[in-house]
């Protein structure tokens, strides 16, 4: 083929200032995730696709493209998110949360950023949808980002998506000091002995069957997101479908990931994420996580104080979706106070709180908005 040097010469005169901005935030997520192993299973693909979708005259953004089939087989019909959380439920482990139920509490008490969040931003001027869209990244739950977004405010996916995935990736670095700042020195020290209590196969397998039901049944619209997160659970916890188990939380879950990432990425566009909003979505993103920590840590201080000072209000922390490294975080944080602090199987039950209570709290915002 016989190229011009016109026609050779296109795509550099199609390269502009904007699109050059955001092959370098594409630069900066690859950074990011390879060098600073901020999660790199999805911040390289989202990397990637920011690059390929920003070149100029990209045909991989066509109507045609291979990144825009990849977003409408997958993102536009929410297929991805939903595989994910397969994934999601055959790798969780709810046994600490069975083992001590009243971390419910603290689970449901970390979706609070959300709804604050919320608010603020109907303050500052964005809609109703784009608001809620907002506010869901403080469940620092990625795939129930992306879904509940991708409904509400599709145009505001890419920005939401990023916020969420590297929030969840900067928890060590984020919700440290609001735990120093939130408790005291005899809090952080607090020893709570953990009894390991038998949870039987049964109550295992019942425990996801009946969450779906009853989750299904007062909140329709959380039910594909509890129902795919509970199907995968049920899968492990069955013990009979070992191949489906592993597929699920590996194969189908890394390629799915991989899929995910590159759509997203493709919606990164200039003319979509260079305005004034992007940087709003970014504050707001962070304040959403601020403030879902910081109520977390809050109410285990109520409970702290209702068990006359034996509850360690660290372990509120970890009542949020990044499971399970808020609860590392958690364990971490407290033997840095004292060593002999064990304080990882209790923040794991608020943990796996936090996961399903932010899947619920992603329904009761599609239903408030009428999303269907």
């Amino acid at each position: 083929m016989n190229l011009s040097f016109e026609q050779l010469a296109q795509g550099i005169l199609h390269l502009t200032p904007g699109s050059l901005v955001m092959i370098a935030v594409g630069g900066v997520l690859l950074y990011l995730a390879i060098v600073k192993e901020y999660e790199p299973m999805l911040l390289i693909p989202i990397g990637a696709g920011a690059i390929l979708a920003n070149l100029p005259l990209s045909p991989m953004i066509a109507e045609e493209g291979f990144l825009t089939i990849l977003k409408k087989a997958g993102v536009d019909n929410e297929l991805f998110p939903l595989l994910i959380f397969i994934g999601i439920g055959a790798m969780t482990d709810f046994g600490p949360l069975l083992e001590n139920p009243k971390m419910l509490l603290l689970g449901a008490a970390g979706q609070f950023g959300i709804f604050g969040t919320l608010l603020l931003a109907l303050l500052l001027g964005y809609n109703l949808n784009e608001a809620a869209s907002i506010g869901i990244i403080g469940a620092i739950d990625g795939p129930t980002a992306i879904y509940v977004s991708n409904l509400l405010a599709p145009h505001l996916l890419g920005p939401i998506t990023v916020c969420a995935y590297s929030y969840m990736s900067l928890v060590p670095i984020i919700q440290p000091p609001i735990m120093r700042l939130l408790t005291t020195k005899k809090e952080r020290t607090i020893r709570m002995p953990y009894t390991q209590r038998p949870i039987s196969r049964r109550t295992r397998i019942l425990f996801p069957i009946l969450v779906t039901v009853v989750v299904g049944t007062l909140v329709p619209m959380a039910l594909p997101l509890i129902g795919t997160l509970m199907l995968g659970n049920l899968l492990k916890e069955s013990g009979v479908v070992e191949r489906l188990t592993g597929a699920s939380s590996k194969e189908i879950a890394n390629v799915v990931t991989l899929f995910l990432g590159l759509a997203v990425g493709s919606t990164m566009t200039a003319d979509a994420f260079l305005k004034v909003q992007t940087l709003g979505i970014l504050v707001l993103g962070i304040l959403a996580f601020g403030l879902d920590t910081a109520a977390g840590i809050l109410f285990a201080k109520f409970l702290n104080f209702l068990s006359r000072g034996h509850f360690n209000p660290l372990i509120g922390a970890a009542g949020i979706s990044a499971f399970p490294m808020a609860a590392r975080v958690v364990q971490k944080f407290g033997a840095e106070e004292d060593f002999e602090n064990f304080l990882l199987m209790h923040a794991m039950g608020a943990n796996a709180s936090g996961q399903v209570a932010s899947v619920i709290a992603g329904g009761v915002l599609l239903a408030l908005m009428g999303a269907g």
